[in-house]
């Protein structure tokens, strides 16, 4: 499912005041970090990725990698944080997605 603009400004909105959980640094984008987004997004469905100045991958790279490998979606990528949503596989955990589809 593609997002649509308004499902994107709406998630955009929610994911303004969240302060990014994972941080890709020096080793790049490894299978432990691919690992942490993943589980991330099963919890939260919505997650802030933030690369640290020190990586050598561009925000382009990672989020065309984490959207391919993963099956997230990115809402934003400004600056060097990325945010990314996916439905959880967890039915207790779908609390965003509900409104996300009512949009």
């Amino acid at each position: 499912m593609m997002l649509t603009s308004k499902q994107r400004a709406y998630l955009n909105s929610q994911a303004h005041a969240m302060k990014p959980i994972v941080q890709i640094g020096k080793n790049g984008l490894n299978d432990q970090i691919k690992t942490s987004v993943r589980n991330a997004l099963d919890a939260r469905e919505l997650i802030k990725v933030k690369l640290l100045q020190n990586t050598d991958e561009t925000i382009h790279e990672v989020a065309e990698i984490l959207e391919d490998e993963i099956g997230a979606q990115s809402v934003a990528k400004t600056g060097r944080i990325l945010t990314l949503y996916k439905q959880s596989a967890k039915k207790e955990n779908r609390k965003l997605s509900q409104k996300v589809k009512e949009i």
